[in-house]
């Protein structure tokens, strides 16, 4: 103004007036342009409108019938796109497909906004991490909602999203009224139980068959070498009595060595059977995607910001008005004017455990600033979940501050915030640069901290080994188990050995007070197959002592022991097959079973001829006691009893003719008639020793 007035006073002053006005209108242009241009400067530009979800995908199906988001790339990498486009070529009629993460695509009447925006009539399927979630038919004949239907029941929840569309797309091809009946099926099937068992295990399952499997390797094998010794012992009955040799240890060493053996090949099938049993190796059925897959989104993010410090999502709800935008701008370049600010980033997108950094804000703002390379605050705001964070990256800002003081109301939002549908994210933006500015600056630029590395998606769906983890304290564990197996089964056996005697069950080879006074056929039967066995196994072992001139008493014990055996065995048959004859005397069983026992009792040194004639499973006789023999007459025998007869007979020998051991006769069974009476008094001979029944064997034999 000061040059116009000094002009004006010059033009006043002499010169011509046209060139006063010419050199006067020269000037006030000037003045004009230089006020002008620093104003035009300040105003800001204004932004493009953001574009919405719907209309972003109806862009992408545009270019291309089927849209993957890179979101989600440990549950769906991008290069599954081409297998979902292959799968839709088989519905036979316009299929388009978006695969968004599931809480981005829950907008209501989101396909059918896109349909609108597209143009297109055709099938349009929505699929989020897992299943197909929604399925809208426009133009075309298909079953879409019966299809959607029978996949959301029929399959187990962690099929996987493609192996679901894969079963939409079967459903889908069928005629609309079968669709419908299997739809109905599916959801009348599992409707309330919530679908098949799942198709997959986790790694605290592999952990549990791995401690199973290493239980089952020591456990059971372990359990064979102990048990098996113990039960043997018991059956064959108490050791002999002190003063009494033991029969000779001649088992061959293949024998000595077949139980170990056997222990041994148990265990090792056992472990070469476990993996074909737990044969999974996955946890999921998602694959394992590629470099490429796990970088897309955040080359995306980066290559936007590049352009714009404020990104939102298109794959998502907009959460930020143009307004709201426009403010936040403004303040993010006030605060790289301020002293010791800088550049602010600010991403308005989900972060959930399926993406590339398993939904680590931190993780995400390094990538992002390590694509960029620009140094600045890095601010994450999820418009799913509300949750705001602000990383340091470079600048002269406290990183403390803004790891953790920032306060919750802006970070987690309020009550208020959550039933917000936008979560109030623009306003909490707006605190958050306020508290920025506050933030205490220093002298050198600092970071946030390199945070740990995301976990890798080759080994997260990948199951440890079974033979690792827990399979090792399993090992321990099934040691243990098998000692206590052993403890138990010592424990109970006296009281299941009293429980089954007295049910009839098994033989009771040695003991005289468990010999019943009235066994049954089947009882004899049992008992004579096995003092049969048990006797053959001890004539066996004791073959090779039969040298009279070094050893005569043990000569004699052999000899006794197998005359007794071969008097058995001809009763019982050369194969024992009359064993199994339903119709064998009982008296023959029972003369097989004294025989049997009476040759174990040779070998195991009891020199005493005779066995207890009042009951002969009693065993051997310990004296010759005079008896009462009938109970109605007075008639007594000089008899050999064992030792619990001897002081019956003493102490009430009214009631002794009642101990004597009777047999089942009759054509039912139901009689009973004294043994040494039966099948033509073959018992008879016991009460003068064992020699005489063997001879009346003998005699029988020779006579048949």
């Amino acid at each position: 103004m000061t040059a116009v007035a000094s002009l004006t006073s010059v033009v006043s002053s002499g010169i011509g007036a046209r060139a006063g006005r010419l050199l006067l209108a020269l000037c006030a242009c000037v003045a004009v342009l230089t006020t002008a241009a620093p104003q035009a400067q300040a105003e800001p530009q204004p932004r493009p409108r953001a574009q919405s979800q719907a209309a972003y995908l109806a862009d992408r199906l545009r270019t291309h019938p089927v849209h993957v988001t890179d979101q989600l790339p440990r549950e769906v990498p991008l290069s599954l796109a081409d297998d979902f486009a292959r799968v839709a070529k088989r519905t036979g009629v316009p299929t388009y497909v978006l695969v968004l993460p599931g809480q981005s695509a829950r907008e209501d009447g989101l396909l059918a906004e896109v349909h609108d925006r597209l143009g297109r009539d055709g099938l349009y399927v929505l699929i989020d991490e897992s299943e197909v979630t929604e399925a809208r038919a426009h133009g075309v004949r298909v079953p879409a909602e019966a299809a959607a239907t029978v996949v959301r029941y029929e399959l187990p929840f962690d099929a996987g999203p493609l192996r679901a569309f894969e079963r939409f797309v079967e459903v889908a091809t069928m005629a609309p009224e079968d669709a419908e009946k299997l739809a109905a099926a599916a959801s009348e099937a599992y409707g309330e139980d919530g679908g098949p068992a799942d198709l997959y295990i986790g790694p605290a399952d592999r952990r549990n068959q791995s401690f199973l499997t290493g239980i089952a390797v020591t456990g059971v094998p372990l359990s064979i070498l102990l048990l098996v010794p113990y039960i043997r012992r018991r059956r064959r009955g108490p050791p002999p009595a002190r003063g009494k040799k033991k029969s000779p240890a001649g088992a061959p060493l293949w024998r000595r060595l077949l139980l170990p053996t056997i222990a041994l090949l148990t265990g090792a099938a056992i472990a070469g059977t476990a993996p074909l049993v737990f044969d999974q190796t996955r946890s999921s059925a998602a694959p394992t995607p590629s470099p490429q897959d796990m970088s897309a989104r955040v080359e995306r993010v980066a290559a936007a910001l590049a352009r714009d410090p404020i990104y939102q999502d298109p794959e998502s709800p907009q959460r930020l008005s143009p307004s709201q935008v426009t403010r936040l701008q403004a303040r993010i370049d006030r605060f790289a004017r301020s002293e010791g600010g800088g550049p602010v980033y600010v991403t308005l997108m989900p972060h959930m455990p399926e993406d590339e950094t398993a939904g680590d804000e931190d993780r995400f703002a390094a990538a992002v600033h390590a694509k960029l390379k620009k140094d600045g605050v890095y601010v994450t705001a999820d418009p799913l979940s509300g949750y705001i964070r602000a990383f340091n990256h470079g600048l002269h800002v406290d990183s403390y501050d803004l790891l953790f003081n920032v306060p919750e109301s802006i970070e987690y939002g309020s009550a208020k915030a959550d039933q917000a549908e936008d979560h109030l994210l623009g306003e909490r933006l707006d605190a958050l640069m306020t508290f920025l500015d506050e933030v205490p600056r220093t002298e050198e630029p600092r970071y946030s901290g390199t945070p740990l590395s995301a976990p890798s998606p080759a080994k997260e769906h990948a199951l440890p080994p079974l033979f690792a983890t827990d399979f090792w304290p399993g090992l321990m564990v099934g040691a243990l188990a098998a000692l206590l197996l052993l403890m138990v089964v010592a424990a109970m056996w006296p009281v299941v050995a009293k429980a089954g005697r007295r049910l009839g069950w098994g033989p009771s080879p040695d003991s005289r007070d468990a010999a019943p006074q009235a066994p049954s056929e089947a009882y004899l039967r049992r008992v004579a197959r096995a003092e049969l066995r048990a006797a053959a196994a001890a004539v066996k072992r004791t073959a090779s002592a039969d040298d009279e001139d070094a050893n005569p008493s043990a000569y004699t014990r052999s000899r006794n022991a197998h005359d007794r055996y071969e008097a058995a065995k001809s009763l019982a048959g050369a194969d024992t097959s009359r064993l199994r004859d339903p119709a064998l005397d009982p008296a023959h069983l029972l003369a097989i079973a004294v025989l049997a026992r009476a040759a174990r009792a040779a070998l195991d040194g009891d020199s005493s001829p005779r066995c207890c004639a009042v009951n002969p499973l009693h065993g051997s006789a310990v004296t010759r006691q005079d008896v009462r023999v009938s109970p109605a007459g007075k008639s007594r025998r000089l008899l050999p009893v064992c030792e619990p007869c001897r002081d019956a007979a003493i102490a009430a020998p009214r009631e002794l003719p009642g101990r004597f051991l009777t047999l089942p006769c009759g054509p039912d069974g139901t009689a009973r008639i004294r043994y040494d009476e039966a099948s033509r008094r073959l018992l008879s001979p016991l009460s003068k020793g064992y020699g005489e029944l063997v001879t009346k064997v003998k005699e029988a034999a020779h006579a048949g």
